[in-house]
């Protein structure tokens, strides 16, 4: 019977028209041989619930060498999105599921495969995130399920979830640290070449959105704010851009964008921020000037509660990807 403290053994369950990605990060993650690098052995199986092969989206198919009574020796059973989308996963797939939980085992979903777990009530009263652009769809279908949309993963007692793709590496990480430590944690991810861990959710990987507004002249009081970002920007100047009086100036903005102006003059200086400290080589002070927030401060308080990490970890994550410099800090052999 697993325990809190184990994971040795780990049990990866592909399906029809399995993800190539999702699939893979489990493979780096439990199923190469480390140990050179302090990294303790997995015993790593892939899983299938008939014999023979199963096709990818990617275009090829692989054949497993285990059916779904493997996933009862599992410490760890992984479950990743398949081309049933959203809709119910085998009930043999349902059981085995339960069962892991019901021994102590931790099951976990990668991406869409959140649909999975859900359908088999194992999300029930549970905190789960999913890919962004699912998120709203698995708490319609779900309700029962907390859905936390902004954030990379989400562990709730035997069940985990990691958000979209490659925060499949992260919740990954986030057990191996959670039962090896952070030093193997670290070991895996420096032969990966991925963060040990990144700041902030799903927020700061989502275009930031332009409201559609219909209304010719208010369109055009928008497009004179936009063009004004840099400068302190109030209502009734606003509204006499839009030649409206302050009150006809909200109450219409508001019906248009579905927003207040406030709060729309917040998501495009943010935007405007995101977009500068991606390209830009400015200072964050520089940044908050140009974007009409005054002050690096001001800035970082709406920057987090918006995007849900700092400034500074932005720039850091966009610039420090293409950064070739970033290679010189892995030591040799890494």
């Amino acid at each position: 019977m697993a325990t809190r403290g184990d994971l040795h053994d780990v049990a990866v369950v592909v399906d029809e028209g399995f993800s190539a990605f999702e699939f893979s990060v489990a493979c780096e993650v439990f199923g190469i041989d480390r140990t050179e690098d302090g990294v303790p052995p997995f015993r790593f199986a892939v899983c299938t619930q008939e014999a023979g092969p199963v096709a990818s989206r990617q275009g090829f198919s692989l054949t497993a060498d285990h059916r779904l009574d493997r996933l009862d020796e599992a410490d760890l059973v992984v479950v990743t999105p398949t081309k049933r989308g959203f809709g119910p996963p085998a009930p043999e797939l349902v059981e085995r599921l339960h069962a892991a939980v019901e021994r102590g085992a931790t099951v976990a979903s990668f991406c869409s495969g959140s649909f999975t777990l859900a359908h088999a009530g194992l999300l029930d009263g549970r905190r789960a995130t999913t890919h962004y652009l699912y998120a709203a769809e698995l708490a319609r279908r779900f309700p029962l399920v907390e859905v936390v949309p902004d954030v990379l993963y989400v562990e709730d007692g035997p069940v985990a979830s990691s958000a979209g793709t490659s925060a499949g590496i992260d919740l990954s990480l986030h057990l191996v640290r959670e039962h090896h430590g952070s030093a193997v944690a670290t070991a895996i991810a420096r032969r990966m070449v991925v963060p040990p861990h990144r700041d902030g959710g799903q927020a700061q990987y989502v275009e930031a959105p332009v409201r559609p507004c219909a209304d010719e002249s208010l369109s055009a009081a928008l497009d004179w704010a936009a063009g004004h970002l840099h400068t302190e920007i109030d209502v009734a100047a606003w509204a006499r851009a839009a030649a409206m009086s302050p009150r006809t100036f909200a109450r219409r903005f508001r019906a248009e964008t579905g927003v207040t102006p406030h709060r729309w003059l917040l998501e495009r200086r943010v935007a405007a921020a995101r977009l500068l400290l991606e390209e830009g080589d400015q200072s964050v002070d520089d940044v908050a000037r140009r974007c009409g927030f005054g002050s690096a401060a001001t800035l970082r308080q709406h920057f987090l509660r918006l995007v849900g990490t700092t400034p500074t970890a932005y720039r850091r994550t966009y610039r420090g990807a293409r950064s070739p410099a970033a290679v010189r800090l892995l030591p040799a052999g890494a």
